[in-house]
């Protein structure tokens, strides 16, 4: 059932005592420990497609039942489930904030539509900030800021940069020694969860064809860990580096590092 004493609990703040205010400074903090303190799990989520074949919902699902699985447990999930339920304890604890939605080039060439992933516009200290805790990166794990930005934005030795494409907005980044990359395009128009119902069809209509993949992924102190496939890319003080495990051992000891939060 979800209860925002708990979540705030597994994001590391006491509220016996105070309540976070609505400020700057709750949704830097909240926002990575989120990232650092829940993972994302592709096999534990309604978002991406197991490889039991069940069908995804990205609309109609229970948030209280969700909520002890991916908050209560520690479990983590997929962008969907984790969006919804932060913008719901966000908006407790008296943020303005949104539904916004984004398309990566792979949900693009998989899916083919234009709503596919989901994010959170928070406007709070007089601007607008981009919010995204559910995207398994590489990406940011401090909110972005939207409006009155000059230049790049730096975390944690990646640099980040927004750039207007069309309607919308084209989220760059780059690691200290690599290229501009696209991490995925967005626009800041406000949605509902209906929305997300064409990818909901167009994913049970991969996995139905046998698409999907395992993901993984979790923040740390300066950066992120991401297991995808049988891929392992560590980003720690900007520093990107990436490995093939081969072996099966080696493949679920990372996987559990990740789930468990022992990834250091």
């Amino acid at each position: 059932m979800y209860d925002s004493d708990t979540y705030l609990r597994r994001l590391g703040h006491d509220s016996a005592t105070s309540r976070p205010a609505a400020d700057l400074t709750t949704l830097v903090a909240l926002h990575k420990r989120h990232m650092e303190s829940i993972p994302f799990n592709s096999a534990g989520s309604l978002a991406v497609p197991a490889p039991s074949g069940r069908l995804v919902d990205l609309v109609d699902f229970d948030e209280d039942a969700t909520f002890d699985s991916v908050v209560a447990a520690g479990h983590g999930g997929g962008c969907v489930q984790m969006t919804r339920l932060f913008l719901r304890l966000l908006r407790d604890l008296g943020f303005d904030a949104d539904l916004i939605a984004g398309t990566t080039v792979e949900g693009r060439q998989s899916y083919g539509v234009e709503v596919e992933h989901m994010l959170i516009l928070a406007r709070v200290a007089g601007g607008s900030w981009l919010v995204d805790i559910g995207y398994a990166g590489p990406s940011f794990v401090e909110p972005l800021r939207l409006d009155g930005a000059a230049g790049d934005q730096l975390q944690y030795g990646c640099r980040y940069r927004l750039v207007p494409d069309g309607d919308g907005v084209s989220l760059r980044r780059r690691p200290r020694l690599g290229r501009w990359s696209t991490v995925y395009d967005f626009t800041t128009k406000v949605r509902d969860r209906s929305d997300w119902a064409p990818v909901e069809h167009a994913i049970n209509a991969a996995l139905a064809a046998g698409g999907g993949g395992e993901l993984y992924s979790r923040a740390v102190s300066d950066g992120q860990v991401v297991l995808k496939g049988r891929r392992y890319l560590t980003v720690r003080g900007g520093i990107e580096k990436t490995r093939t495990i081969i072996d099966d051992g080696d493949w679920h000891a990372h996987r559990s590092a990740i789930l468990a939060g022992e990834v250091g």
